[in-house]
Order: C-alpha cells, then sequence, then structure tokens
C-alpha cells in the first residue's frame, strides 16, 4: 500500500470517526450534565444531602451502567453483520437486545428496592441512609427505560445512525435539568421535595428519552427497513446467548469499575462528611470529562467492528490508534486545565470563599491534582477497551480489570488510605495506580490481538 493510500485511508478514517464519534460524544455529555446539575443543586441543599445524594447516585449508577453493559454486546455485533452485510443478522440481534433489555430490567428493579437491607450495613450514618433509600427507591423505576435506551443506542450506533441520540440526550438533558431545579426546590407552585424531586424528574426524563428514540426507530426510513420492532415474539436462543457471551462481561466490567468506584466513596465517608463531599465534588467533575473518551470508545467499538466484519486487520488498528490519539489528547487538555484552575473547579459546586466550606475545600485541592494525572491514562484505556469490545474480545478484558482494580488499586488505596493514615489522598492514589496498571494490559491485550 502506497503513502498516499495510507494517507487518504486515515483521513477517511478520522472522518467518519469524528462523524460518528461527536454525537455519541455529544450525548454523554449532555446525560453526564445531570448528574453534574443534581451534584450543584444538592451543594446548595446542605453537605448532608450533597454526601448522600453523592453516594445514592453512585450506587445507581453502578447498578446501571452494570446493566446497560450487558445490553452493550448488541453494538459490537451489529457492527460486524452492518461490516459484512448480514441484514437479516442486523434485525435478529436489534429483537433479541430488547429480550434481553426485559430479562435484565425488571429483576434489577424489585432488587433496587430492597438494598435497604445491605446498606444498614455499610456503616453510613443514619440520615445518610435515610436520603439513600428514599431517592433509590424512586430512581428504580427508571432502570427499564434506561437499559432500554442504551440497547437501542447501541443498535442505532453500530448502523452509523448516531445523530438523533444527541438531540434526544440533550433535549432529555434540558428537560431533567429544569424539572430538577422545580422539583427539588419547588418553584412555580410545585412542592420542594429535595432529593426525591430530583429523582422524580430524572426517572421522568429517563422514561421520555427512551420513548422518543423507540419512535425515532419506528419513523426513520434508513432504520425503518431493519423491522426492528416486529415479530419480536420470536425468542432466538443461540442469538440471545451472543449477545449475554459478548455483553455480560462488559456489563461486569463497568459494574466492576463503578464498583470499584462505590468502595472508594464508602470508605471516604468512614472518614467523615466532609471528606465525602469533597470526594464526590472531584468525582463528579471527572465523571463529567470522563464522557468525552466514553463516547469515544462506543464509536471505536462500531469503528473496529465494521472493519472486523470486513475482516480489514490493517483498518482495524487505524481505527483504534485514531481513537486512542484523539481521547488522549483531549484529556490531557483538561488535565492541564484542571493543575491550572484547581480552586475554580471546587468553587462550580461551593462558595470558596466561605469559611464553612474551608474543610471541604482543603480536603478537595489535592484530590483535584491527582485527578488530574489520572484521567489521562483513563481515557486512553477507555479507547483501548472500545477497540477491544469491536474485536468482540470481552473476557479476558473484565479479569484484566478485575486484577488493576480490585486486585491492586483497592489494596494500594486502602494500605495508604488507612495503613499509612493518608485518608481521602491515599484512597486516590489507589485509583491512580489502578488506572495505570489496566491501561498497560489493555495495550498489550490489544497488541497481542492484531498481531500479525
Amino acid at each position: 500500500m502506497t503513502s498516499t493510500s495510507l494517507r487518504s485511508n486515515l483521513q477517511s478514517e478520522i472522518r467518519e470517526f469524528l462523524k460518528l464519534a461527536i454525537p455519541l460524544v455529544s450525548a454523554q455529555v449532555a446525560q453526564s450534565a445531570i448528574g453534574f446539575a443534581d451534584t450543584v443543586m444538592m451543594g446548595r441543599m446542605g453537605a448532608d444531602v450533597l454526601g448522600a445524594g453523592g453516594l445514592a447516585s453512585m450506587i445507581f449508577l453502578s447498578i446501571i451502567t452494570t446493566a446497560s453493559g450487558i445490553v452493550m454486546g448488541v453494538s459490537p455485533l451489529i457492527a460486524e453483520a452492518f461490516g459484512s452485510g448480514q441484514k437479516n443478522r442486523i434485525e435478529q440481534i436489534a429483537r433479541q437486545g430488547i429480550w434481553l433489555t426485559l430479562l435484565v430490567s425488571l429483576p434489577l428493579i424489585i432488587i433496587t428496592g430492597h438494598l435497604d437491607i445491605w446498606l444498614n450495613h455499610t456503616g453510613q450514618s443514619k440520615i445518610t441512609l435515610q436520603y439513600v433509600n428514599t431517592y433509590l427507591n424512586i430512581m428504580r423505576w427508571g432502570l427499564l427505560p434506561a437499559i432500554g435506551f442504551a440497547a437501542l443506542r447501541a443498535t442505532v450506533s453500530a448502523l452509523s445512525q448516531a445523530r438523533p441520540i444527541m438531540m434526544i440526550v440533550v433535549t432529555g438533558t434540558v428537560f431533567n435539568i429544569i424539572g430538577n431545579y422545580i422539583l427539588g426546590f419547588g418553584k412555580f407552585g410545585f412542592p420542594q421535595l429535595g432529593l426525591a424531586g430530583l429523582a422524580i424528574a430524572s426517572v421522568s426524563a429517563l422514561w421520555g428519552m427512551f420513548i422518543a428514540l423507540a419512535l425515532y426507530v419506528l419513523i426513520n426510513h434508513n432504520l425503518r427497513n431493519y423491522r426492528i420492532f416486529q415479530r419480536l415474539h420470536q425468542v432466538k436462543t443461540q442469538i440471545l446467548w451472543e449477545l449475554v457471551w459478548v455483553g455480560v462481561p462488559i456489563g461486569i466490567f463497568t459494574g466492576l469499575e463503578t464498583g470499584f468506584f462505590m468502595v472508594i466513596m464508602f470508605w471516604m465517608g468512614t472518614l467523615g462528611t466532609e471528606v465525602l463531599a469533597a470526594h464526590q465534588l472531584v468525582l463528579q467533575t471527572i465523571i463529567v470529562v470522563f464522557m468525552v473518551p466514553l463516547g469515544i470508545s462506543y464509536a471505536t467499538t462500531v469503528r473496529v467492528g465494521i472493519w472486523l466484519g470486513r475482516n480489514d486487520r490493517t483498518r482495524i488498528k487505524q481505527a483504534a490508534w485514531v481513537s486512542m490519539s484523539i481521547s488522549t489528547l483531549f484529556t490531557l487538555g483538561i488535565s492541564i486545565a484542571f493543575l491550572l484552575f484547581p480552586k475554580q473547579i471546587i468553587g462550580i459546586y461551593l462558595d470558596v470563599q466561605n469559611p464553612d466550606n474551608a474543610g471541604i475545600v482543603a480536603i478537595a485541592l489535592p484530590l483535584v491534582l491527582i485527578a488530574a494525572i489520572a484521567q489521562v491514562l483513563d481515557g486512553f484505556q477507555k479507547a483501548v477497551y472500545g477497540a477491544l469490545q469491536g474485536l468482540q474480545d470481552t473476557q479476558i478484558p473484565m479479569l484484566l480489570n478485575i486484577l488493576g482494580y480490585w486486585g491492586i488499586g483497592l489494596s494500594v488505596g486502602y494500605g495508604l488510605g488507612f495503613g499509612l493514615n493518608l485518608g481521602g489522598v491515599g484512597l486516590w492514589i489507589g485509583q491512580l495506580v489502578a488506572t495505570v496498571v489496566v491501561a498497560v494490559l489493555f495495550i498489550w491485550r490489544f497488541n497481542h490481538l492484531t498481531q500479525e
């Protein structure tokens, strides 16, 4: 292959990648803005609500990311079928993805409603548990639409039709934030519901986004040709098993990754309300930034999956490295901003000039600096993981995740945080070490799978 054709292929890949990545990234950032807005509003409701609300949000996020990860097996399988031109297989995978949504979400609704049995043994304060239970008992009714939206989003993006996802999520986010403000603080004649109001607004937005995307799939000319919602009564156990085989490790991976951060949050809670609040401020900021690499990873899965369907190893590598480069450059730029303006970032949530907040600010500042380093590596490893998903390699990365985060990260974090009495800083260093280890292991795995 000549240098001219290589350059042409690279330019084409960058163009197609950005066409897919920009809407997916925009959708992820918009969706994370809900949590960001919630955190800002919780901060205005007091430290108790901020700490408890952050804990409740993390628990729900852990549940929803695990469940959504399971149905995300739809994406690499449809991308491969799309690349090889198998229309009938695309239809069957999409339909079984809807069945998988029901099989996953219905038991989780019941489980989430009874988490208080477990939470009573976590060492949290009584007021924290009261707020957490109130939030989760409402949010569980948003599980079905949230998981269903993830399945449809995976289908639509795998068919390179990502733009409507962005429009629907942005609209849903605006609705959610307005609803949070009205119900949380009792505006325009509505009762002041506090944390419960934020949950009610979020559930309403989740149902709205799911219904909107389902309607789009039904009426859009290109997507309507796939007849996704026809013959839904037919269960194809072989395809359903393929989705489970690919998707369950993704769900376990994302659940363990989120669960890792949830364990850190529980440990932060044992160090006091101010430590938990400081942790929540920095973590919520990181979550917003992380949505960009996450959206990039979704696009990477599709692009690698398409080239897998065409059996083009060279273009698989090219698609992966385009993704890794873009994700790393973005997170590097954000990290510089974190290093230069740490107090301004904290000031988004709290009045840093208020003496009452001095303790939280002092705890949060070093966490921002650690986060600045960690997110560059986290953005890189998320792009690599997207490529591994596109190759339908999900079992080994799941095991590498367990080793890096739960084996090494938690051990280092606990040893530094409690053994050496470094507190929250030690726990965050553990997160940083875990991110480094997983990034190295993932790039090793990708190189191993794609070597000639």
